[in-house]
Protein backbone atom coordinates (compact mmCIF):
# COMPACT_ATOMS: atom_id res chain seq x y z
CA UNK A 1 0.00 0.00 0.00
CA UNK A 2 2.92 2.56 0.74
CA UNK A 3 4.64 1.44 -2.42
CA UNK A 4 1.46 2.14 -4.19
CA UNK A 5 1.46 5.64 -2.34
CA UNK A 6 4.49 6.78 -3.27
CA UNK A 7 3.93 5.65 -6.97
CA UNK A 8 1.30 7.95 -7.14
CA UNK A 9 2.68 10.98 -5.61
CA UNK A 10 5.50 10.52 -7.72
CA UNK A 11 2.75 10.86 -11.03
CA UNK A 12 0.67 13.46 -9.16
CA UNK A 13 4.40 16.15 -8.78
CA UNK A 14 5.67 14.90 -12.24
CA UNK A 15 1.56 16.08 -13.55
CA UNK A 16 1.85 19.46 -11.76
CA UNK A 17 5.26 20.02 -13.45
CA UNK A 18 3.59 19.74 -17.01
CA UNK A 19 0.56 21.86 -16.13
CA UNK A 20 2.82 25.01 -14.23
CA UNK A 21 5.48 24.54 -16.32
CA UNK A 22 4.09 25.99 -19.79
CA UNK A 23 2.60 29.11 -17.67
CA UNK A 24 5.55 30.12 -16.16
CA UNK A 25 7.33 29.80 -19.67
CA UNK A 26 4.63 31.78 -21.66
CA UNK A 27 5.71 34.73 -18.84
CA UNK A 28 7.06 37.65 -20.52
CA UNK A 29 10.70 38.18 -18.97
CA UNK A 30 12.81 41.58 -19.01
CA UNK A 31 16.41 41.75 -18.91
CA UNK A 32 17.73 43.15 -15.56
CA UNK A 33 21.45 42.90 -17.24
CA UNK A 34 23.61 45.96 -19.21
CA UNK A 35 24.02 45.50 -23.04
CA UNK A 36 27.23 45.03 -24.42
CA UNK A 37 29.01 47.80 -25.52
CA UNK A 38 29.39 46.79 -28.66
CA UNK A 39 25.43 46.04 -28.94
CA UNK A 40 24.60 49.74 -28.72
CA UNK A 41 22.93 51.71 -31.46
CA UNK A 42 24.20 55.13 -32.18
CA UNK A 43 22.15 57.66 -32.56
CA UNK A 44 22.05 62.08 -32.79
CA UNK A 45 23.85 63.59 -29.98
CA UNK A 46 26.20 60.46 -29.09
CA UNK A 47 29.94 61.39 -28.17
CA UNK A 48 32.25 58.55 -29.65
CA UNK A 49 36.10 58.08 -29.17
CA UNK A 50 37.57 57.16 -32.11
CA UNK A 51 41.23 55.32 -32.00
CA UNK A 52 42.89 54.71 -34.89
CA UNK A 53 46.20 52.52 -33.43
CA UNK A 54 48.20 51.85 -36.61
CA UNK A 55 49.86 52.94 -38.99
CA UNK A 56 49.17 56.38 -37.90
CA UNK A 57 48.00 56.82 -34.51
CA UNK A 58 44.75 59.13 -34.58
CA UNK A 59 42.34 60.10 -31.61
CA UNK A 60 38.88 61.87 -32.10
CA UNK A 61 36.17 62.26 -30.01
CA UNK A 62 33.23 63.35 -32.30
CA UNK A 63 29.50 63.83 -31.73
CA UNK A 64 26.75 62.72 -34.08
CA UNK A 65 25.55 65.23 -36.40
CA UNK A 66 21.71 65.82 -36.36
CA UNK A 67 21.60 64.22 -40.27
CA UNK A 68 22.91 61.57 -38.44
CA UNK A 69 26.65 61.67 -39.56
CA UNK A 70 30.28 62.49 -37.96
CA UNK A 71 32.99 63.63 -39.63
CA UNK A 72 36.78 62.13 -39.22
CA UNK A 73 39.71 63.11 -40.69
CA UNK A 74 40.93 61.24 -44.29
CA UNK A 75 37.52 59.71 -45.29
CA UNK A 76 35.16 63.06 -44.19
CA UNK A 77 30.98 61.91 -43.42
CA UNK A 78 30.38 59.18 -41.83
CA UNK A 79 26.31 57.67 -41.81
CA UNK A 80 26.37 56.14 -37.90
CA UNK A 81 22.94 56.61 -36.71
CA UNK A 82 21.65 53.04 -36.31
CA UNK A 83 24.78 51.08 -36.61
CA UNK A 84 26.49 49.77 -33.33
CA UNK A 85 29.63 50.28 -32.58
CA UNK A 86 31.35 47.44 -34.49
CA UNK A 87 29.76 48.60 -37.07
CA UNK A 88 30.78 51.61 -37.21
CA UNK A 89 34.25 50.27 -36.18
CA UNK A 90 34.41 48.27 -39.71
CA UNK A 91 32.80 51.19 -41.98
CA UNK A 92 35.83 53.42 -40.95
CA UNK A 93 38.54 50.55 -41.22
CA UNK A 94 37.30 49.97 -44.63
CA UNK A 95 37.61 53.68 -45.90
CA UNK A 96 40.76 54.41 -44.20
CA UNK A 97 42.07 50.99 -46.00
CA UNK A 98 40.62 52.59 -49.42
CA UNK A 99 43.84 54.27 -50.36
CA UNK A 100 44.12 56.42 -46.97
CA UNK A 101 46.11 54.04 -44.93
CA UNK A 102 47.47 50.44 -45.21
CA UNK A 103 45.97 47.81 -42.96
CA UNK A 104 44.41 50.14 -40.58
CA UNK A 105 43.61 49.32 -36.81
CA UNK A 106 40.32 51.18 -35.52
CA UNK A 107 38.72 51.14 -32.25
CA UNK A 108 35.06 52.92 -31.48
CA UNK A 109 34.12 53.58 -28.12
CA UNK A 110 31.00 55.23 -26.75
CA UNK A 111 31.82 58.45 -24.58
CA UNK A 112 28.63 59.68 -23.89
CA UNK A 113 25.33 58.61 -24.53
CA UNK A 114 22.81 61.01 -25.30
CA UNK A 115 20.01 59.55 -27.91
CA UNK A 116 18.62 57.33 -25.50
CA UNK A 117 15.69 58.71 -23.92
CA UNK A 118 12.76 57.60 -21.74
CA UNK A 119 9.66 59.70 -20.58
CA UNK A 120 8.38 60.05 -17.41
CA UNK A 121 4.33 61.62 -17.37
CA UNK A 122 1.69 61.73 -14.96
CA UNK A 123 1.68 62.18 -11.27
CA UNK A 124 5.57 62.59 -10.96
CA UNK A 125 7.32 65.83 -8.96
CA UNK A 126 9.37 66.66 -12.61
CA UNK A 127 7.64 64.99 -16.04
CA UNK A 128 9.36 65.31 -19.10
CA UNK A 129 12.44 63.19 -20.77
CA UNK A 130 15.55 62.07 -19.21
CA UNK A 131 18.68 60.87 -20.81
CA UNK A 132 19.70 56.51 -20.40
CA UNK A 133 23.15 56.97 -18.59
CA UNK A 134 23.68 53.96 -16.96
CA UNK A 135 21.53 50.70 -15.63
CA UNK A 136 18.09 52.92 -15.30
CA UNK A 137 15.67 51.04 -13.85
CA UNK A 138 11.97 51.85 -13.49
CA UNK A 139 12.16 52.95 -9.52
CA UNK A 140 15.17 54.79 -10.50
CA UNK A 141 13.52 56.44 -13.57
CA UNK A 142 10.69 57.25 -11.49
CA UNK A 143 13.45 59.11 -8.55
CA UNK A 144 14.85 60.63 -11.65
CA UNK A 145 11.75 62.13 -12.11
CA UNK A 146 11.26 63.53 -8.60
CA UNK A 147 9.14 61.09 -7.22
CA UNK A 148 5.40 60.50 -7.03
CA UNK A 149 3.10 63.43 -6.23
CA UNK A 150 0.88 63.56 -3.49
CA UNK A 151 -1.68 62.15 -5.53
CA UNK A 152 0.48 59.78 -7.53
CA UNK A 153 0.04 56.04 -6.46
CA UNK A 154 2.62 53.10 -6.67
CA UNK A 155 -0.24 50.83 -7.67
CA UNK A 156 -0.82 53.37 -10.74
CA UNK A 157 2.41 52.96 -12.61
CA UNK A 158 2.53 51.32 -16.41
CA UNK A 159 5.40 51.11 -19.21
CA UNK A 160 4.83 51.32 -22.80
CA UNK A 161 7.42 50.00 -24.91
CA UNK A 162 7.97 50.00 -28.34
CA UNK A 163 6.52 47.22 -30.68
CA UNK A 164 8.78 47.18 -33.55
CA UNK A 165 6.11 44.31 -35.39
CA UNK A 166 3.28 46.04 -35.26
CA UNK A 167 4.80 50.22 -35.16
CA UNK A 168 3.28 50.84 -31.42
CA UNK A 169 3.41 50.24 -28.02
CA UNK A 170 2.74 47.21 -25.93
CA UNK A 171 2.41 47.74 -22.04
CA UNK A 172 4.31 46.22 -20.22
CA UNK A 173 3.53 45.09 -16.11
CA UNK A 174 5.11 46.87 -13.43
CA UNK A 175 5.34 46.28 -9.88
CA UNK A 176 6.38 48.95 -8.22
CA UNK A 177 4.78 47.66 -4.54
CA UNK A 178 7.43 44.65 -4.97
CA UNK A 179 10.07 46.38 -6.23
CA UNK A 180 9.41 48.78 -2.83
CA UNK A 181 9.26 45.39 -0.60
CA UNK A 182 12.50 44.48 -1.67
CA UNK A 183 12.18 42.00 -5.13
CA UNK A 184 14.68 43.47 -7.14
CA UNK A 185 14.14 40.99 -9.87
CA UNK A 186 10.83 43.42 -11.07
CA UNK A 187 12.52 46.24 -11.49
CA UNK A 188 13.83 45.86 -14.62
CA UNK A 189 16.01 48.35 -17.18
CA UNK A 190 14.31 51.04 -19.09
CA UNK A 191 14.99 51.06 -22.33
CA UNK A 192 15.40 54.20 -25.16
CA UNK A 193 12.12 55.33 -26.04
CA UNK A 194 9.90 53.69 -22.70
CA UNK A 195 7.58 55.63 -21.36
CA UNK A 196 6.45 55.93 -18.09
CA UNK A 197 2.58 56.74 -16.86
CA UNK A 198 1.81 57.45 -12.94
CA UNK A 199 -1.87 58.09 -12.56
CA UNK A 200 -3.58 59.27 -9.32
CA UNK A 201 -4.61 56.70 -6.98
CA UNK A 202 -7.84 56.89 -5.43
CA UNK A 203 -8.10 58.16 -1.63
Amino acid sequence: MEAIMKHLLSLLTIFSLVIISPLTWAEETVSTEKPAQSEYTVGVDDILDINVLQPDKLLAEVTVAPDGTISFPYIGSVMVKGLTLTEIQTEIQARLADGYMRYPVVTVSLRESRSRKFFVYGEVMHPGPYLIDENVTVLRAISMAGGFTKFGSSSKVKLLRADKDKKGYKPVKVNIKAIMNGDSSKDFLVKSGDIITVSEGVF
